[in-house]
């Protein structure tokens, strides 16, 4: 995909130097501590996977070390390695989008000048969240000299390639600002992105799943452009109040509002939809849904896992998940609360809160063994509709009622 009839339609080395270039390094630390939160940090991957496999009990005794490498990486380090991502997970819906460019000159142009303008907007979007994200397994970026990754070919029942990023700048940053111990803290933390690593590499059909998923909904893309400009019209006069608007709206007045509100309030579609959610297709929206469910229980169980752990190896776990709580609902401010809203990022702070509910009412109700049914197979995995009522995933999974 570097290069499609002379031109490419996203720039990825812009993306990557627009991204470097406005992403800002991180706190000051010295070489000597930056030196000494790397090791640290690596120790506590290490051992936090014992701890999350024995809490989870998704492995025997005797299975083997996870395959996938452990790697501590600045702002500039992440954004690589999700262009990396990006590019392999697009890749069909490129070609799609290559073949309906017009022919000729005009169109190799037009080619060119959209895959920069496309290249420096997701440089935009990833300094933006470069600052952000503490921690991720990379499950789709293909391995390169500098940034491996688990095997490309793995063995029959072994999961696919992957590597667990720990992005230790914002790791240091977030642990100053809610003023916690910065060694419980980084445990803390690896315990949550190690649960990542153990659902992919213990479960070998969930990253194919996924990716099915992924590209299916791209499969849905609407290429037309007078399609995609109308959904766009559509989805700012969403925002911005502007358009035509129901009578019956303005004879309901405040009720519309307060029902606006609480649907917003409760992570409802009316309140909390993203631009990205009012430009899809019905069928994108029912994939998404399915999808929604799948990143709440990943997204629930890594949170109930690293808290669950947590009384017995992070003396200070009550104290950090109560300030990183409140961090996370509030945001850093206006701007930034627009901004996550705008990309869909507050669905994924539900999914955390809403997939932890879903865990822990199942685990009460069925026990882990019970629980781990969830991983036999796709049809296991929790819908949508019952990752906010756990009692129809244990009805449905297990015959009988959760109460």
């Amino acid at each position: 995909m570097t290069s499609i009839g002379g031109s490419e339609m996203v720039d990825w080395n812009l993306a990557v130097a627009t991204a470097q270039k406005l992403t800002r390094p991180g706190p000051e630390v010295s070489r000597e501590e930056a030196r000494a939160i790397v090791a640290e940090l690596r120790g506590h991957a290490r051992d936090s996977e014992e701890h999350v496999r024995g809490f989870t009990r998704m492995y025997g005794e005797d299975a083997p070390a996870h395959g996938t490498p452990v790697l501590i990486v600045d702002r500039a380090g992440w954004v690589r390695a999700n262009v990396a991502g990006f590019r392999e997970v697009l890749k069909p819906l490129l070609v799609k989008m290559q073949a309906r460019r017009p022919g000729g000159p005009g169109g190799a142009v037009l080619g060119t000048v959209g895959g920069k303008v496309t290249g420096v907007e997701v440089g935009m979007l990833l300094s933006f969240l470069s600052s952000r994200v503490l921690g991720q397994y990379e499950t789709f970026a293909p391995p390169s000299r500098d940034m491996p990754a688990g095997p490309v070919k793995p063995a029959p029942g072994q999961a696919r390639a992957g590597r667990l990023l720990l992005v230790a700048p914002n790791i240091v940053q977030v642990e100053r600002e809610l003023d916690v111990d910065p060694h419980d803290f980084r445990l803390w933390v690896c315990l949550h992105e190690e649960t990542h690593r153990t659902q992919f590499s213990a479960v070998p059909w969930l990253r194919d799943h996924i990716e099915g998923e992924i590209q299916s909904f791209l499969g849905e893309t609407e290429l037309d452009a007078s399609t995609v400009v109308e959904r766009v019209r559509q989805a700012v006069q969403s925002f911005t109040g502007a358009g035509p608007k129901d009578p019956e709206a303005d004879r309901d007045g405040d009720r519309h509002g307060e029902a606006e509100a609480e649907a917003a309030a409760d992570g409802g579609d009316d309140g909390g939809r993203s631009l990205v959610d009012l430009v899809q297709t019905p069928t994108q929206r029912e994939i998404l849904a399915r999808l929604t469910g799948v990143m709440s229980l990943l997204e629930g169980h890594a949170d109930y896992v690293m808290d669950g752990v947590g009384p017995e190896v992070v003396p200070s776990v009550a104290e950090i998940r109560e300030k990183f709580s409140s961090r996370r609902a509030k945001g850093a401010g206006r701007l930034d609360q627009a901004l996550r809203r705008l990309l869909g990022l507050d669905a994924k702070l539900r999914q955390y809160r809403d997939g932890e509910r879903f865990v822990r009412a199942a685990v009460d109700a069925v026990g882990m063994d019970g629980f781990n049914k969830v991983w036999t197979s796709p049809n296991t995995l929790p819908t949508k509709a019952e990752i906010a009522k756990p009692a129809e995933w244990v009805a449905r999974v297990h015959g009988r009622t959760g109460e």
